[in-house]
This record gives C-alpha cells, structure tokens and sequence, in this order.
C-alpha cells in the first residue's frame, strides 16, 4: 500500500524501470568507507531518527517528483531505501544502476520498512551492482528481515489465490491489496512455500504495466510454480516488491 505523499507520483517526469530485470554483478571496492561514513554494521546499529552518513549503490530507481527521489540502494554488506531523496531531475537521470552516492539523511521506520528520509546525496566515482541473494530458505524466518531491502530470490513458490473474482473463480492476483485498482495499478499476488503463504507485490513506480515483469504476473494461473527476483520491501511483515517473475517446472 502506498503512502499518502506517493499518489502523486503518477504524474512523475521520469518513470524508468531500472529494477525490472536481472542485475549483472559488477566487482569494486565497494566495501571501502570513506572517513566519517557509516559501515552497514553501523548504520543497522544506529537509532532511529539519528542522523546517518553512508556510501551505497544505486540498485533501481522507483520514482521521482517535485525534485525528490525514491530509490533502492545497497552495497556489498547490506541495502538501504532512499525515501524522497531531495534529487533534481537532471541529477535523477544520473542515478543510473551501479551507480556510487553519499548519502547523509536520517533513519526511520514505516510500518517496519527501515528507510533513511530527509536525505541529500553526491555522486561519487566507483560502481557496483548487487548480484540476486537466494533467500528462499529464509521465508518464515527471524532472519530474512537482516536481508531488508537486499535485491533477492526466490525459487520454487507456489501460486495460490489472491481472492476470488464476481463469480467466485479464484484470482491470480488483484490490483492494489483489496481488488479496488485497474490496470497500471500495484498487482498483488500470493505465493506459498513449506505450507506457508506470502503477500508479493509488483509495485507500479517501479515496473509499471509495460513491463515485462507487470505482464507475466496478469499471466499467472493458480498452481503455478514460479522463481522471482525483487527488493525484500516490508510493510507489516515481508511484501517483497517483485521486478522478474519466471514460471517454472
């Protein structure tokens, strides 16, 4: 479900889906802090509404509008989300995938989502994009939230019913959470895996309805097994935001 301040968005200049697809790993010192800015550690050790400073790579762009911008980041130990970064829009066509930033904002947490807002950014030189991290096995796990915002994986999930339609066929999925949307809105869909059954989400700022990753989930069928690549988003509990979305055997 979207914040209040995002439903605006739609009217946004720069729409790029940089995220709908399979990132290729590029290898840099990525790990390498500059002096006065945060390791990951210490960043996921810091108090809310605490100013922070960290060094991160653009991973996907989700949306900008009126000079602020949404953006999922990581480097090689962890990843941040970047809420309404303040970002002109010729600076936002710069944030392309991979790209080194500076970031100094304030943490913050929405309904479990820990994200840094109130933040301003500089381009740096260097370069990494962050390879998908299978978290399957972690599902249903105290562990899966330390991979928070992390590009990932999942394999082997079941398709299940997202709710039913007027005459009470199952659906595949709805758009927005309750089947209140139309095309080009959110599509939510259920997975299941081990017995236990999971909200996903193409979330429609980052891979709108001409996406391919927007198509294949109108595609699902009930039953379907599928493997999916995403940010692991949270919004009371995991809702992970889906970018690919393959059918398999």
């Amino acid at each position: 479900m979207k914040r209040l301040t995002t439903l605006f968005l739609t009217l946004a200049l720069v729409f790029t889906c940089v995220g709908c697809g399979t990132p290729k790993e590029d290898s840099s010192d990525a790990d390498v802090k500059s002096e006065g800015v945060m390791t990951y550690a210490e960043y996921a050790a810091a108090e809310l509404d605490t100013q922070v400073v960290i060094e991160t790579y653009v991973q996907a762009k989700q949306a900008w509008w009126q000079d602020k911008a949404t953006v999922y980041s990581q480097d090689k130990d962890g990843a941040y989300y970047l809420y309404e970064m303040a970002c002109s829009e010729a600076d936002y066509a710069k944030l392309t995938p991979g790209t080194k930033i500076k970031v100094t904002g304030y943490k913050s947490e929405w309904s479990g989502e820990v994200e840094i807002i109130d933040a301003t950014f500089e381009i740096l030189e260097g370069s990494y994009v962050a390879p998908a991290k299978d978290v399957t096995a972690l599902l249903g796990t105290d562990d899966l939230i330390k991979s928070q915002n992390q590009f990932v994986t999942f394999k082997g999930m079941t398709v299940e019913a997202a709710g039913k339609d007027a005459a009470g066929n199952d659906l595949a999925y709805l758009y927005k959470w309750d089947n209140s949307g139309k095309e080009g809105d959110d599509l939510y869909f259920n997975v299941s895996l081990n017995g236990n059954t999971y909200t996903f989400t193409v979330e429609s700022y980052l891979c709108d309805e001409n996406t391919d990753v927007y198509k294949a989930v109108k595609a699902l069928k009930v039953g379907d097994k599928v493997d999916m690549e995403g940010f692991l988003y949270w919004y009371e509990g995991v809702n992970p935001h889906i970018t690919s979305v393959k059918v398999v055997k």
